[in-house]
């Protein structure tokens, strides 16, 4: 519906919502869901979209254990209420496990990775408490914030700058002596891989900055691993475990819907302390006043950990990253005479020397990109404001282990194809004085 479209018998309700989605409409930004044929693994489109980077959720492997694991296991169906009223068997036994594989003290598993972030951030700050965050952090730590003790004390910072967030540690610690004597404390969010950019946290500098400013040890690192679980680190155990840093975070969350292929967002585990564990099982209303997870999913998440385990996961990192190191390079040498506004790679992406599955395809033209990709064959889904900061506009590329490097040869024509087009359509604009028509997707 549009505005046109209203009618003298709309509630003043309906005229409100119609407004905002024609606003949204007007601007380029509406969202709608995807048409399904394009996340079938059977609709013939080169996926460079998804995040199964490690294409487990097309392993036969994986499924044959997902189906012999479901066979022998005693419960299925359902998983009887919320884990205060009955906390199954699996889900204690995954909780085990991932402890021990993680090297963590002790491990609570939540429905999602958004029911994680919310549930910490919306109880464990107390009244006193502030709470840092890098620029980028996801949606689900803001909704977190927003509800907890600490909401009138959130402060971001620059993405993944240290001289910006020594400079905000330094004004807090100024205007809060209670951060320094350590009445008080500090959290710091950020993710170790940032699912719209592909950059990494600088987690070792954070490390070393929270020592530097708070010798009282009351300056927290909360780490979000979603993006990195089973791409990083040994046997996939992510950044956190790869650059030894584990004693030095005081929570990590790892999700098995995305690398691992397990039950969609579904089944996240946060990595802590026993006391926080057991303050989230209190007061975490994400964890409390939910159905857990039903046998199905936890056994679904067993079955992709056994990949972790038995080093499937690491071999298919490798092949993946590889292949980003493969598409960055040819890419980055076809771009050289693009115009930055019609195609360009991020200024981060390029210095970085670690390869990452998630490639931003920086672009003030992202829905006529992905278009014409699609008509090619290929998945690239534009992304805009307000999921991307304003001005940042772009195709996300997410490569996988089951691509080719034919796949990524084509998908470079693919785009390069695309910009000639668009440098033909300026030219001839230009020529008749008139405006180059973009399509939308």
């Amino acid at each position: 519906m549009t505005r046109g479209l209203r009618s003298i018998a709309e509630t003043s309700l309906e005229a409100q919502l119609i407004s905002a989605l024609s606003s949204r409409e007007e601007r380029g930004i509406r969202r709608r869901l995807p048409e399904p044929s394009t996340f079938s693994c059977t609709s013939g489109l080169i996926d460079f979209n998804s995040n199964d980077y490690l294409s487990l959720a097309s392993s036969p492997t994986l499924r044959d254990r997902l189906l012999s694991k479901l066979r022998d296991a005693p419960d299925i169906l359902g998983s009887g209420g919320s884990r205060l009223l009955v906390n199954g068997q699996a889900h204690s036994a995954l909780e085990a496990r991932l402890a021990q594989f993680f090297g963590s003290p002790a491990a609570i598993l939540f429905n999602s990775g958004f029911d994680a972030n919310v549930g910490f951030f919306s109880c464990v700050p107390q009244i006193g408490d502030v709470v840092v965050y890098d620029e980028y952090i996801h949606a689900s730590v803001h909704d977190g914030i927003r509800t907890s003790r600490a909401r009138d004390a959130q402060y971001p910072f620059e993405h993944n700058s240290i001289p910006k967030f020594r400079t905000l540690l330094t004004k807090l610690l100024d205007d809060r002596p209670e951060l320094k004597t350590g009445q008080s404390s500090l959290f710091v969010a950020v993710e170790s891989l940032y699912s719209m950019d592909g950059t990494f946290a600088p987690l070792v500098e954070l490390v070393q900055t929270l020592d530097e400013f708070f010798p009282q040890k009351n300056g927290y690192l909360v780490v979000d691993e979603a993006h990195s679980t089973g791409i990083y680190g040994p046997q996939g155990r992510g950044r956190v475990a790869q650059l030894g840093l584990e004693s030095k975070v005081l929570a990590r969350l790892h999700t098995f819907g995305k690398a691992l292929a397990a039950s969609g967002g579904k089944c996240s585990v946060i990595l802590t302390s026993p006391l926080i564990r057991d303050y989230l099982l209190n007061y975490a209303r994400s964890l409390i006043y939910t159905t857990s997870l039903s046998f199905a999913n936890i056994i679904a998440a067993d079955s992709s950990f056994d990949m972790l385990m038995d080093g499937t996961a690491q071999q298919l990192s490798k092949k993946v990253l590889d292949l980003s190191r493969y598409f960055v390079g040819e890419l980055r040498q076809r771009l050289r005479d693009v115009p930055l506004k019609l195609l360009s790679l991020p200024v981060d992406l390029q210095r970085s020397s670690l390869p990452s599955p998630i490639i931003p395809i920086m672009t003030t033209r992202p829905r006529p990109l992905s278009a014409h990709l699609l008509t090619l064959g290929m998945n690239a889904r534009p992304i805009t404001w307000p999921t991307v900061p304003k001005g940042k506009d772009r195709v996300r590329v997410c490569l996988h282990a089951g691509n080719t490097r034919s796949d990524v040869d084509r998908l470079i024509e693919g785009m390069m194809q695309w910009v000639e087009g668009e440098q033909v359509a300026e030219i001839c604009a230009a020529e008749n004085g008139g405006h180059v028509v973009q399509s939308k997707l």
